[in-house]
């Protein structure tokens, strides 16, 4: 205890937010094998995967449900569910149940060392429970949130049921399926840190894991300048989205329009009236 003790009065003192910045400021520390840089591409890597894949599954399944309006109670218990999933807990039973299932790769596979992929494939797997909820209930929630009015008038033109959905329902979903999209981002970014304690993978949770792993004056300094980058990776991912969502949502939807002075939508409305 009065070891332990030292070493928090230590860090209380300022020590180790000095050892932090000299951490973060050595060149060594960020390049090479071991390097930040390294880990940040395998960080990047895994959470592009898993955000991928989780979109691939959730978005479909989002817009039938939104669509259709049938099995919205199945749904929302179903991410409901998967939020409570104890993530660190499941990937160590899925690694133990899976792993030895999955022949052990004798060379590199693109971005993974060799033996890596019977540690991958789990974290992936987990991970992906994690990233599913907030794109499927944003997605559904996003499209049962439109007009009716605006989806009766679709069907009065001699839309068929897709293309309400494709033209009218999807493009005034955006806005909240992007918000789903970046809080799925967001999480899976700062939940990768957890890959690292599997064998073989990397990301921006070895350093942690190995600073943990050190006594606390040597591994304080890694572990914090290593969250310090998680953060700064997962605020880079958001503001990226947010440049994506301007790009892909209409304007008029999101409500840029209303924030510019002297700008009105009005005459747009009168002139399609008109046209009808």
């Amino acid at each position: 205890m009065a070891a332990g003790g030292a070493d928090m009065s230590a860090l209380a003192s300022g020590t180790g937010f000095d050892g932090v910045g000299k951490f973060l400021s050595t060149s060594s520390n960020w390049w090479g094998p071991d390097g930040l840089v390294h880990y940040v591409r395998d960080h990047v890597i895994y959470s592009a995967i898993i955000v991928f894949v989780a979109a691939l599954i959730a978005l479909p399944l989002g817009l039938l449900v939104g669509h259709t309006g049938r099995g919205v109670v199945f749904v929302a218990g179903l991410a409901n569910g998967l939020r409570a999933v104890p993530t660190f807990g499941m990937l160590v039973l899925v690694y133990v149940w899976l792993s030895p299932k999955i022949p052990v790769n004798r060379h590199d596979v693109l971005f993974l060392p060799r033996g890596a992929v019977s540690a991958f494939i789990p974290v992936v797997l987990v991970l992906i429970l994690l990233a599913i909820p907030p794109i499927l209930t944003n997605t559904y929630a996003g499209i049962q949130a439109v007009d009716p009015a605006t989806r009766d008038a679709a069907r009065g033109m001699g839309m068929r049921g897709s293309q309400v959905l494709r033209l009218v329902e999807l493009p005034n979903a955006l806005p909240l399926i992007m918000s789903g999209l970046r809080s799925a981002t967001l999480q899976v970014i700062a939940t990768v840190t957890i890959a690292p304690f599997l064998p073989l993978l990397g990301g921006l949770g070895r350093p942690i894991a190995d600073g943990a792993a050190q006594n606390i004056e040597q591994g304080y300094p890694q572990m914090v300048g290593a969250a310090i980058v998680v953060a700064a990776l997962a605020l880079s991912a958001d503001g990226v989205l947010n440049v994506v969502q301007r790009l892909v949502v209409s304007p008029g939807v999101s409500g840029r329009y209303r924030s510019q002075p002297g700008v009105t939508t009005e005459p747009l409305v009168e002139a399609q009236l008109t046209v009808a």
